[in-house]
């Protein structure tokens, strides 16, 4: 198992679990994180985007291109921002902390 520890936007810290090959932003909903996920991982939104702690961010697999496109239409954006639905959790990210931006935009609403 892969261990997840979310600090949510209040600042409360959440710990999760999830098998090797999961995407964040699936262990995300199911651990309560207000993440959207509008277009269900089809990086056709940003309701997802998270801020990865920077010492792992640099453990992930880097963005794409069009990941980066859509990074730029989300609120809060930071260095380590990344999409939840297009990180897939290995053994090699057990531990990683990820924050729930305080800023968020729910795309269905404009």
């Amino acid at each position: 198992m892969v261990d997840v520890l979310f600090v949510n936007i209040d600042g409360s810290r959440v710990s999760a679990q999830a098998e090797p090959g999961s995407r964040l932003l699936e262990v995300a909903q199911n651990a309560g994180m207000p993440l959207e996920g509008t277009c269900e991982g089809q990086m056709a939104c940003s309701t997802c985007h998270v801020i990865i702690s920077s010492d792992w961010f640099d453990k992930l697999v880097p963005a794409s291109d069009d990941e980066e496109d859509m990074l730029d239409l989300a609120a809060g954006v930071t260095r380590t921002s990344r999409l939840s639905c297009q990180i897939q959790l290995t053994d090699a990210l057990d531990g990683i902390a990820v924050r729930i931006p305080g800023v968020v935009r729910d795309m269905q609403i404009g």
